[in-house]
């Protein structure tokens, strides 16, 4: 899954490419994509245009006049441009062609993402927008902060870092990489991190999602250079996908484990319970 520094990725690299061009037509081609009603959504981008792109979390958010165009790019998602007369492929759902006869084409092979168009003054109590936590640049994402949300958590931190409802954006590889560069076991509990451990996870996340940003993503599956992008992050990546592989500090074999079905990476003797 595309995770923040995919997304912000995508969302840069589209800004440069579709900004101020006239949408002349909208297909649909599998409506369950859309979360909003099918014709509102077809009348209000006709003859509309996109003025900015911003991100919440890994939502992408296309700004129109008097609307928002919302795109969560779940497991699968990607944005292609294409020409016009160029041949509709397999899973290319939805298609913006603009007046200049360029298509932004959305491809999805397991169609779980999701699109809506809202109104500008729903953005801020749209449900999945209002419950996203804080993001990894924020100012208010504190020690002090996830401190208070993963008390009495009885719950691994590997997991509380993929709740999107206190950390925004934060993904599976990410959430590895943190906790290694914070030297923390992933199956530790919640509610048993200290202050400074909390701390460490805040540094830590601003600094990798940051110079992840730089470097335009973790090329993955399911993040492809379909813009032309190609991430190269995975050249810094140091725990994850690399079971078997020997630690970067002490030089013992990284580990795999499964929690809440999700694949961890880490070092047993850099991240002791």
């Amino acid at each position: 899954m595309p995770e923040i520094a995919e997304v912000e990725t995508v969302r840069n690299t589209l800004k440069k490419q579709i900004l101020k061009k006239k949408i002349k037509d909208v297909k649909i081609l599998y409506s369950k994509i859309i979360e909003t009603d099918l014709e509102d959504f077809k009348k209000h981008l006709i003859d509309n245009e996109f003025i900015d792109i911003k991100r919440r979390g890994k939502w992408l958010i296309f700004e129109l006049h008097n609307y928002y165009l919302l795109s969560h790019l779940r497991m699968e998602g990607k944005y292609f441009l294409k020409k016009e007369e160029e041949p509709i492929q397999k899973h290319e759902h939805i298609i913006f062609t603009f007046k200049d006869n360029s298509e932004l084409r959305y491809h999805d092979t397991r169609k779980f993402g999701r699109m809506a168009l809202i109104k500008k003054d729903e953005l801020k109590t749209y449900p999945a927008l209002k419950k996203q936590g804080e993001e990894p640049f924020s100012p208010n994402l504190t020690k002090e902060y996830l401190k208070e949300k993963f008390e009495n958590k009885n719950i691994p931190i590997k997991t509380l870092l993929l709740d999107q409802t206190i950390i925004s954006g934060l993904g599976n590889i990410y959430a590895n990489e943190v906790l290694f560069a914070s030297r923390i076991n992933p199956l530790k509990l919640g509610k048993d991190l200290t202050l400074k451990e909390c701390d460490n996870i805040v540094i830590a996340t601003n600094k990798i999602i940051k110079e992840a940003i730089k470097m335009g993503g973790t090329t993955i599956k399911s993040y492809t250079s379909s813009l032309g992008i190609t991430g190269r992050f995975q050249q810094k990546l140091a725990v994850h996908k690399k079971e078997g592989e020997p630690c970067p500090i002490c030089h013992k074999p990284i580990l795999k484990i499964k929690i809440g079905g999700r694949s961890t990476y880490y070092c047993s003797a850099c991240q002791k319970m």
